[in-house]
């Protein structure tokens, strides 16, 4: 068995290929692109003709090494950014990035309509500028309430792209219950937020749950890749749900899906929504049938590409390994930050930015590439223990465990600081952790599992696991005192 995934990132798109053979699954990255996003006129947009065009590239290298012969295909990605089709499938709208200022500009106009503890109330959704509600409510106060009350659909990112392939509007239900225009205890669209800006429900596709098989690709699509089709499912296309779907821990476990954010959490039976969680805007996010998310969102890999960038700009392109490097020969607990400071939020100068935080909190700043670096990675470490702790405290639950997925299961220095600020064992992977719960739900979907637990069996001969045991946790306690004192 053939089965395709496609795991679209804000830094970048790859696609797996998966053999099934034997109960057992062997994955290879076939397809990978950077993706970015382009600034015109003060908008931010992704460029989602370049994206659907670099899918294609990887899907035709998948037909050629499979003989046409692709059992299954399905896409996730980031969540919140969407588009309008009209009922002919055109493409209405650009798809603009969750960065784009324009919530922020309109950010108090908003919460005059609902306030940031309603809106928690009704969705209990973290309260987040990059929110689809956000962004629409956006929209209406620039005056482009009409695209809203004209189109035929809004699609999120991965359900226009399967629009693309198949002609069928969904609205995918884990991408659907962290748009803040969710009402979980309903399990539908929550009509008082609509109705706040007048959003129109026809708007949205078919609520679909993880597990489904759609159907076969359209002919128009087969004919223009040269292809005789393949089934598309839908799974988990919240990066995070299929990330988290991937952990080989089973419970009583803290979970950090870590790419360009950290998504910290833990998996619960139901959604918690007090006032508690609201003060520290904890998520609350859908899953796979049974499975749901409370967690919260912390600017991650965001500094270290972030600040990659700024020095290639300034002619000095550096790996990811000489970056560490660098960061190994500097001077511990220099400097320490808030990841979730406002000023860090946007593109551009990350090392400028931090170098500003320091002065107007210690008086000196970083200079170094090492120093700023390390600084990150311990900043990060930092607030992943606080996060934690909030987590233990509202959820009620222990979590003497870190699982560390995704890219950042790559970082080892990231790691091992986590196991020293948190004094917790961290277990590292799998670090292509999005792409391998993609791929569980489409054993399941096509019947090649017929349980959650087997296909993730299957799954477990794919990737490997690294141990980091906590060190220096005296040391480490100290510094998170002083760490507490940053925070708002």
């Amino acid at each position: 068995m053939n089965i395709l995934a496609f795991d679209l990132g804000a830094s970048g798109g790859k696609l797996f290929l998966a053999s099934i053979d034997g109960g057992k699954a062997s994955i290879e990255n076939i397809h990978r692109f950077d993706n970015v996003s382009y600034q015109i006129n003060d908008c931010l947009y992704w460029d989602i003709i370049n994206i659907y065009k670099e899918m294609n590239t990887g899907i035709k290298k998948a037909v050629e090494l499979t003989g046409d012969s692709i059992d299954s295909f399905a896409i996730d990605s980031f969540s919140n950014d969407f588009a309008f089709i009209d009922d002919k499938g055109a493409l209405l709208t650009p798809v603009r990035c969750y960065r784009d200022k324009r919530t922020q500009r309109h950010a108090e106009k908003i919460y005059g309509r609902l306030s940031r503890e309603e809106l928690y109330r009704l969705s209990g959704n973290q309260n987040a500028l990059f929110n689809t509600y956000m962004q629409l409510a956006a929209m209406c106060e620039d005056g482009h309430d009409y695209i809203l009350k004209n189109a035929y659909k809004m699609l999120f990112i991965p359900d226009l792209l399967i629009n693309f392939l198949t002609g069928k509007t969904i609205s995918e239900y884990t991408l659907s219950s962290v748009s803040q225009l969710y009402d979980f205890k309903k399990d539908d669209w929550c009509q008082e937020i609509l109705d706040s800006y007048s959003i129109p429900r026809s708007l949205f596709g078919t609520l679909t749950k993880p597990g489904t098989l759609l159907g076969r690709t359209q002919d128009s699509y087969n004919k223009y890749m040269e292809t005789k089709g393949f089934p598309v499912s839908v799974v988990c296309e919240h990066d995070t749900a299929s990330a988290y779907l991937s952990s080989p821990l089973t419970s009583d476990c803290a979970l950090i899906s870590c790419g360009t954010w950290a998504l910290i959490g833990t998996e619960l039976d139901s959604c918690v929504i007090t006032p508690e969680g609201y003060r520290v805007n904890l998520a609350n996010e859908g899953g796979y049938e049974g499975h749901h998310r409370l967690l919260r969102n912390v600017m991650s890999s965001w500094f270290i590409q972030e600040t990659k960038r700024y020095y290639k700009e300034h002619g000095k392109d550096y790996s990811f390994e000489e970056l560490g490097s660098l960061a190994e020969a500097a001077e511990p607990f220099a400097y320490l930050f808030d990841p979730d400071e406002d000023l860090f939020y946007e593109p551009g100068n990350m090392p400028v930015k931090i170098q500003q935080f320091c002065m107007e909190h210690y008086g000196s700043r970083p200079e170094s590439t090492g120093e700023i670096i390390r600084c990150i990675y311990e900043s990060l470490a930092m607030k992943f223990r606080w996060t934690i702790e909030q987590l233990e405290r509202i959820s009620g639950r222990s979590l003497p465990v870190i699982n560390m997925m995704g890219g950042g299961a790559k970082a080892s220095m990231l790691c091992q600081f986590t196991a020293n600020a948190a004094s917790r064992k961290v277990i590292a992977g799998p670090d292509e952790a999005t792409a391998i719960g993609n791929i569980t739900v489409q054993l399941i979907s096509t019947g090649a599992a017929q349980t959650l637990d087997e296909a993730k069996e299957i799954m477990r001969s794919s990737y490997e696991t690294k141990e980091y045991i906590p060190r220096d946790t005296d040391q480490w306690n100290l510094k998170y005192r002083e760490f507490l004192k940053l925070l708002k």
